[in-house]
């Protein structure tokens, strides 16, 4: 916890809402004095100031390991991680069998209540967790896939170190928080923040709600943190020509940003004494890797920049061996104290140890100019970043042919994901079931019908043949 008055309110939300750094402290002891041993918990999060509580008070406890997940999800995708991983806790706004749980409900029982969340046995027992893993998410939230990127207690403090430092952060901030909690840049800022004893000021509200612009005005935020579509959104709304002058810091990640779209706001904040600050990174990683200084917003537009404070980066070639020379392409490398300690599938990975050891190589193609400074020009693998979520294209594969009994396969760019299946009367029902399954937008999804989906020999799908269509 960070060194503040114990008093000092930690978190706002729109609900009007408000929680103390004491708050979280005491919420920490309580889950220490009822929580017998370390445990799994799955942490079915809200944007609001209980879901803040919560997580930083288990993290601080060290007594529950949450895997956080949108309070909305899926309940075939909710039951699948359950029975994955057989958490000894669910911590949720409602009751158990409102959310659809099939495992153990008449064990179902409330241990502590309190800022709008309930933690309930489940019935399943504890099992073997390594003594350093501190929280879990998805590798592909909005799917609800198995696989989980396992974080450490070091991660989190290098992470909030590294961000706060780069971003200048100070107590005095009051940061929007827009995205999400299960989302891993949304919880940096929470980390990053409350490490320099900041107010979070946490919203629900879509960005098209006048409560949103009432909520930020009254409660004077003094930066913003968005993916893409958050801006195209603001554009939308004419936000350049709005006047907030104690907004003073606008960063964005999740995703290439378009580049018309992106001069639009880096020109606006060096019009209006504003920081513009584009960032990069991966769960992996802790959300942050790379930032660009808000003095080459414009000139190196399209950059991710430079590696975070206590970070490197580098590129290696089809070899291995580390590029040298500017303008040479390689995968993106990282190492720093804020890299994960690896993923998890089953419930017995969750005992495993740090298998990264400080170094991710990302799956992204880079270069680096001659000042330094890290492009992104493709990704090597199964992913795209629809609308700031990182969506799996296998994943999405299984969803459609377990729930559409169709053939299919989903390539794209971080734009829109095309699908191709063979049978033209199923389009709709792909398309509405990955809106339903992701709780992504309708328009990120272009679904194509033709005869056959390419395959060797050995019936592995050739998605360079696609990517050519």
């Amino acid at each position: 916890m960070p060194k503040t008055s114990n008093n000092h309110t930690a978190a706002i939300d729109t609900n009007g809402n408000e929680l103390t750094y004491r708050q979280i402290a005491l919420l920490s002891e309580q889950i220490s004095a009822e929580v017998p041993t370390r445990a799994v918990c799955i942490m079915l999060a809200d944007n609001d100031v209980g879901a803040v509580a919560w997580i930083m008070a288990m993290l601080h406890s060290r007594q529950l390991v949450p895997l956080i997940l949108n309070s909305k999800i899926d309940t075939d995708l909710l039951q699948n991680l359950l029975e994955t991983y057989r958490p000894t806790y669910v911590i949720s706004g409602i009751r158990l069998q409102a959310l659809g749980f099939r495992c153990h409900s008449d064990e179902e029982q409330r241990t502590i209540e309190g800022h709008g969340y309930t933690l309930f046995r489940t019935g399943y027992s504890p099992y073997a967790l390594h003594p350093d893993l501190s929280h879990l998410l998805p590798t592909s939230g909005s799917t609800g896939s198995p696989k989980l990127v396992r974080h450490k207690y070091e991660n989190i403090e290098a992470a909030a170190r590294n961000i706060s430092t780069f971003f200048e952060l100070t107590s005095a901030d009051r940061p929007l928080l827009v995205l999400p909690l299960y989302y891993t840049m949304g919880l940096s800022v929470v980390f990053s923040h409350l490490y320099v004893g900041a107010t979070i000021l946490i919203t629900n509200r879509s960005i098209t709600d006048r409560a949103f612009w009432q909520f930020i005005k009254e409660q004077r935020a003094s930066s913003f943190t968005g993916v893409p579509y958050s801006y195209q959104l603001l554009q939308a709304l004419r936000f350049c020509r709005m006047d907030l002058p104690h907004l003073t810091l606008l960063t964005q990640g999740g995703g290439k940003m378009p580049t018309e779209l992106n001069r639009l706001f880096a020109q606006y904040c060096a019009d209006n004494g504003k920081r513009w600050i584009a960032t990069y990174g991966q769960s992996e990683c802790t959300a942050r890797m790379a930032y660009l200084p808000p003095q080459w917003a414009l000139e190196k537009l399209g950059s991710i920049g430079i590696a975070v404070p206590n970070g490197r980066l580098s590129l290696i070639d089809e070899n291995g061996e580390i590029i040298t020379t500017p303008h040479q392409q390689g995968e993106m490398c990282y190492e720093g104290k804020n890299v994960t300690m690896g993923y998890a599938q089953t419930a017995d990975d969750l005992a495993k140890g740090d298998e990264n050891r400080g170094f991710m190589r990302t799956g992204d193609l880079a270069y680096f100019d001659e000042d330094g400074c890290y492009y992104i020009v493709g990704r090597k693998g199964r992913f795209l970043k629809l609308f700031g979520l990182r969506v799996g294209l296998d994943e999405c594969e299984q969803i459609i042919q377990t729930h559409c009994q169709t053939d299919c396969a989903c390539v794209g760019t971080d734009e829109k994901m095309t699908v191709y299946i063979t049978q033209a009367d199923k389009q709709q029902i792909v398309k509405q079931t990955l809106i339903e399954k992701t709780h992504i937008v309708a328009n990120a999804f272009e679904i194509q019908v033709i005869n056959n989906i390419p395959k060797n020999a050995f019936g592995k799908k050739l998605y360079d043949q696609l990517r050519k269509i």
